[in-house]
């Protein structure tokens, strides 16, 4: 099913996704006070500042006092790259550019971890913690979980300490399934995605680690202090004393995490046909697209998932963030099976390192297919460290 272009700005882009994806909508519908599109993410990209990143960015409170950048909403879809910020942070102090650069190696090995494992990298890699509880592990009782809760629902973002409380209160304290917790976690952050997302969860509760994080007071006492000061359970926390962080029993590691082919996808375009348009996904819906900076003159058409996007039950803000996105392109706009809508069109567009996008594109007839922009291009070496693999 073909629908119309969403027209620019939030105001619009919400209306649109009322009009069009309502049915799929698991929550109210509203925008997040992180404008999607390219003009959002290249005046961010213009005013990002990481003086002081390194002692800031694990700041929660007060919001003026945080030291995270808020570019990975636009890093996730595309409107800004991982070698685009590492060039930005040359300008920043070096023990700053230092810091902000090691995150960015974070975001590039996720994705070299996804894109080697796949849906293996829903498996735990290592330990499997312990699944003993049945109750709620994030209580709004208490004032760090529900004010994180709050604006995880309002903005659809989190500074990355609040989203460690969250899967170690989850998991650590919660006894609950770390994958349930994930799923969560992605159906709202407008930079949810299944290899950053999976790979914090399982180093957090120490699934992918030798040691789970161990979230206490001490912690908010220290990033938040205003939340501990306001809650109705300072004098009877539940988080008052460290969890046990002893591990969950052994796992066999994936054999793929101690080396093998990793589907980096073309070094070059490979192009065997002339496309009469550019496919546009979700990992990559900036202006400066590689496929669609390379064939200008063709219309750039995106599908949204309507089966998968029952499956995952995404948030309205993701919605109206990827809405946002679109209507600056001029995007012809599906939605349905993306096999379906896009079969019989010769097909441009940018690789991407995920599972879906592969199989996908294997069902199209893709004539031009550009490469993905890696920081480092993946490899064929172990993936069981990033220590290790960041120093090769």
């Amino acid at each position: 099913m073909r629908l119309p272009t969403p027209a620019p700005g939030p105001d619009a882009a919400v209306d649109w996704v009322g009009a069009h994806l309502g049915h799929l909508l698991v929550d109210p519908l509203r925008a997040s006070g992180l404008r999607g599109g390219q003009a959002a993410a290249d005046a961010a990209l213009a005013q990002l500042d990481l003086t002081g990143y390194a002692r800031r960015r694990s700041q929660v409170l007060p919001v003026p006092q945080r030291g995270a950048s808020r570019m990975s909403p636009y890093v996730r879809h595309g409107l800004l790259t991982l070698p685009q910020l590492w060039a930005a942070a040359g300008a920043a102090p070096p023990g700053d550019a230092r810091k902000y650069r090691d995150e960015l190696l974070w975001q590039e090995y996720a994705r070299h971890l996804y894109a080697r494992l796949g849906t293996d990298l829903r498996r735990s890699l290592r330990t499997e913690p312990r699944v003993t509880g049945t109750g709620d592990p994030w209580p709004r009782e208490m004032a760090c979980m529900a004010f994180a809760l709050d604006e995880l629902e309002e903005d659809g973002w989190l500074v990355n300490q609040v989203r460690m409380w969250l899967a170690s209160q989850w998991t650590v304290r919660g006894g609950r399934d770390w994958r349930e917790g994930e799923d969560l976690l992605y159906r709202q952050l407008l930079d949810g995605s299944r290899a950053a997302n999976r790979l914090g969860w399982q180093w957090t509760t120490g699934a992918g680690s030798a040691k789970p994080y161990g979230f206490s007071r001490w912690q908010v006492e220290k990033r938040a202090p205003q939340l501990c000061a306001r809650c109705p359970l300072q004098a009877a926390c539940p988080v008052q004393d460290w969890p046990d962080s002893t591990p969950g029993p052994r796992v066999p590691e994936p054999d793929a995490l101690r080396g093998g082919a990793t589907d980096g996808g073309p070094a070059a375009p490979e192009v065997t046909g002339e496309p009469e348009a550019v496919w546009l996904t979700a990992e990559s819906l900036g202006s400066e697209d590689p496929a669609l900076a390379a064939h200008p003159g063709l219309p750039a058409v995106f599908v949204f998932d309507e089966p998968l996007l029952r499956r995952l039950r995404l948030s309205s803000v993701r919605l109206v963030f990827l809405a946002e996105a679109l209507a600056e392109l001029d995007a012809e706009v599906h939605l349905g099976d993306p096999v379906q809508e896009l079969a019989g069109r010769r097909l441009a567009v940018t690789h991407a390192p995920v599972p879906g996008f592969r199989r996908r594109s294997a069902q199209l007839d893709v004539v031009a297919r550009h490469p993905w922009p890696w920081l480092r291009r993946p490899g064929a070496g172990s993936l069981r460290s990033f220590s290790a693999w960041r120093g090769r």
